[in-house]
Parts: structure tokens; C-alpha cells; sequence
């Protein structure tokens, strides 16, 4: 029951922090554009857990270290799907954009039962139709809503979302015996060098808006806190709780980024988003709960 405390909290907390993702790449955009963006907050994702690393004299064995892996989820988790969804906002308002990123969990079931043999059980099925309902009522869309935003903001989006359940999948079977501070080090510096490479080529010119003090003050929260601390819960999640568990997260994000409207820019708080919350919430626990107890027979 405790395990179970520790994971919900690192949920609750992962969702929070993430909430003001689509905040900070909306602000800046306009500076830094997609690539300059992702390259930003790989980078101080990076370099905020490269002295976490220093201060704990964290010895690293790169012998060890399954580097090739590490790189491909590198790609998938970080670079590729920050890149789609930086891009997407380009086209689509951030609300939208964080909608359907919550389409993740679906992702990851589906990309773990066509490649990773996963099993799909119907407790898993109706937690994430719970979450998906708790996210139209939440935001409260009119059909015409969704026709107003670009197909390709759309795609992009939906794109990362595939990546996203992909590079879990491979965190879980093929990273589980590295520890989450190395996964989350040296994936966020293999994204870092990527997305370096990508900036230069497509937008050089945003090199220099780094020497900008609003750019780097939402790269601290962008890429710090959101990449950096985010990152090593979220890998503890997938350790702990599962793919499917830590991809629960995305459900609890669209509810984070509203309070995180409501605090600071004065946003309304309505009752479909109350109601939302309840669901999505619902939705977490009946698809988690069926886990501990299958964990709970097997462990008998």
C-alpha cells in the first residue's frame, strides 16, 4: 500500500510540473522557434541533472551503460517528440495540443501489444476510456473546436504521442536494470546533441536569444524542473509503477495546466473542469488498481 502512495504522489507531482509545459514552449516559440526550443530544454534538463549527478558523486560505469539503447530513447522521449509537439504548437492553441498528447496511454498499450507482448486487460480499457472522458468534459470542446485547429498541428501532436509510447515500451524491457538518474542523464544528453545539430541546420539565428534573461528564466522551468527533475520521476514511474501507469500521467496534465492558468493568469475554474478532474482521477486508479493486485497473486 505504501509502494502505491509513493507512485500516486509521483504522479500527482510529474503532472504538476509537466502542466506548464505547453506554457513555457508557447512563450517561447516566438524566440526560439521549434528546434531552438527542444535544443533549450535538453540542455538544461541535461546540465540540471549533471550537477545533481556531481553533488552526489554519482559514479558511472559507461562500460556498463547500454549506450545504443540509451540513444534510441534518447530520440523517442525526448528530441523527436519535443520537436513534433514544439512544432505542432506552431499550428494548434496549447490546449488542444496538451488534449492530445493525452492520447498516450492508448499509444502505449498498443505499441506493447503489437511489439512488446503485452497483454491488454479490461480494467486497462476502461480506465483509459474514464481518462479520455474525463478530458472532453474537462475542456469543455464544441466538434467545431477541433475543425478551427491545422490537421498538421494535429499530426505533429499525434506523432509525438506514438513516440512517447515507443521509447516507454523500450525504457521498460530493455533500460530496467540502469538506474533512472542515468537513463534520464544520458538520454537528455543524447537529445541535447541531436536537437543541437537539428537548430543549427534549420534556425541558427536563435543562438543568440539564449543570452536573453525571459528565455532563459522559462528554459529553467522548461527544461531544469520540467525535463530534468520531471524526468527522473517519470523514469521511476515506469520502473515502479509500469509503462502503462507512468503513461497515466498525460490524463492528469490538461487538469494541471488549468490550475496552473487559474494561479497565474487569473484563468476561471468551471464546474465541467471539476467534474473533468474527478473523472480523470477515477480513470487513474481503477486502470492502476488492477495492477497492484495482479502484481500482489504473482508475488504469492
Amino acid at each position: 500500500m505504501r509502494k502505491m502512495g509513493k507512485l500516486y504522489s509521483a504522479l500527482a507531482i510529474l503532472s504538476i510540473i509537466w502542466g506548464t509545459s505547453f506554457l513555457f514552449v508557447t512563450l517561447l516559440l516566438e524566440d526560439l522557434g521549434p528546434a531552438g526550443v527542444v535544443f533549450g530544454r535538453c540542455l538544461f534538463g541535461f546540465l540540471m541533472l549533471a550537477i545533481f549527478t556531481l553533488v552526489k558523486r554519482e559514479k558511472i560505469h559507461y562500460k556498463d551503460l547500454p549506450l545504443k539503447k540509451l540513444f534510441l530513447v534518447g530520440i523517442l522521449n525526448n528530441a523527436l517528440p519535443w520537436l513534433l509537439i514544439s512544432m505542432g504548437q506552431t499550428k494548434i492553441s496549447s490546449s488542444l495540443a496538451s488534449i492530445i498528447n493525452a492520447t498516450t496511454p492508448i499509444w502505449t498499450l498498443l505499441i506493447g501489444t503489437l511489439f512488446f507482448s503485452t497483454v491488454l486487460r479490461k480494467n486497462q480499457w476502461i480506465g483509459i476510456g474514464l481518462g479520455f472522458i474525463g478530458i472532453f468534459v474537462i475542456s469543455d470542446l464544441k466538434s467545431g473546436d477541433f475543425l478551427s485547429g491545422h490537421f498538421s498541428g494535429i499530426l505533429f501532436l499525434l506523432g509525438a504521442t506514438i513516440c512517447y509510447g515507443a521509447g516507454t515500451q523500450l525504457t521498460k524491457k530493455y533500460l530496467g536494470q540502469v538506474s533512472t538518474l542515468h537513463i534520464s542523464l544520458f538520454t537528455l544528453f543524447f537529445a541535447s546533441l541531436i536537437s543541437f545539430f537539428v537548430m543549427l541546420v534549420s534556425s541558427p539565428e536563435s543562438i543568440v536569444a539564449f543570452a536573453e534573461w525571459h528565455v532563459i528564466f522559462s528554459l529553467l522551468g522548461l527544461g531544469s524542473l520540467g525535463s530534468g527533475v520531471a524526468y527522473l520521476i517519470y523514469y521511476y514511474l515506469i520502473k515502479k509503477g509500469g509503462p502503462e501507469f507512468a503513461s497515466l500521467v498525460t490524463y492528469l496534465v490538461p487538469g494541471s495546466a488549468i490550475l496552473w492558468g487559474a494561479f497565474i493568469l487569473g484563468e476561471s475554474i468551471h464546474f465541467s473542469m471539476i467534474v473533468g478532474l474527478l473523472i480523470i482521477f477515477l480513470g487513474v486508479y481503477i486502470t492502476s488498481n488492477k495492477e497492484k493486485r495482479k502484481r500482489g497473486k504473482a508475488a504469492a
